[in-house]
């Protein structure tokens, strides 16, 4: 089943927002922070095993390069962070026309709490490399291995977020299923054109980009792992046209 993987997140998700709107306040920050650190460290051991996939090291490099100057000339990483911003004030402005109605204690309702709860954890959970790549990995047929590490770390993360934001956290998973679980069927109607060659590669290049993104989530340096997506397309097309499955 190819969808396990988004399932898996979808209740990790649910879990920790419960768990958060539960406790109602936000977790000691040296347990989030450990829980990051392992999960960098097992992002790192994913991407080297990813990336030793490939059978070409030109292709491999030719991949990465070609695709991080693609992705800084078109900016994703920008793009995607104004259309978080875009969409954020959008959903504010829909709740400003209820700010006029007071609650008892004075306070207006918690509709735009909901809104940043939502829209932040959309962002956090949706808006990542690991989302990409956890996606294609399982489209194509592999085990939802990078997705369940991702599921662990959304799972901290919402327990945070839902405790300091609310319920909007919770609804998160709406368009975490729709937009990751769409990725995967993608990829899935991908797989049956593409040769085990192409697979390997574009398995190989997003390891290097699974590296990048071990190094920013262990503080290490924060590299621009969203430009780097396009290295997907070129690894595909390279092993297409030069490689044999």
């Amino acid at each position: 089943m190819r969808f396990i993987g988004t399932l898996i997140n979808v209740g990790a998700v649910i879990v920790g927002s419960l768990v958060g709107l539960f406790f109602h306040a936000r977790l000691p920050k040296r347990f989030t922070t450990v829980a990051f650190q392992g999960i960098g460290l097992f992002t790192l051991f994913i991407g080297f095993t990813m990336a030793a996939k490939t059978k070409s090291l030109l292709v491999l490099v030719f991949s990465i390069v070609l695709g991080a100057i693609t992705g800084e000339m078109l900016d994703i990483d920008k793009w995607l962070n104004r259309f978080g911003e875009w969409l954020r004030t959008k959903l504010e402005r829909k709740d400003i026309y209820h700010k006029d109605t007071k609650t008892q204690s004075g306070e207006p309702p918690d509709r735009s709490r909901f809104a940043e709860g939502l829209v932040t954890a959309f962002l956090l959970f949706c808006m990542g490399s690991m989302t990409v790549l956890g996606a294609i990995e399982e489209g194509l047929g592999g085990k939802p291995t990078l997705l369940a590490a991702k599921s662990v770390l959304d799972g901290f993360a919402s327990v945070a977020l839902a405790a300091s934001l609310g319920i909007g956290v919770l609804f998160s998973v709406i368009p975490l299923l729709l937009y990751q679980g769409g990725l995967t069927l993608l990829a899935g109607s991908l797989h049956a054109v593409m040769s085990g060659a192409v697979v390997n590669e574009v398995s190989a290049a997003g390891g290097l980009i699974l590296i990048g993104l071990g190094i920013t989530i262990l503080e290490i340096k924060r590299l621009k792992v969203l430009n780097m997506l396009p290295a997907l397309v070129f690894a595909g097309v390279l092993a297409a046209v030069f490689l044999r499955s």
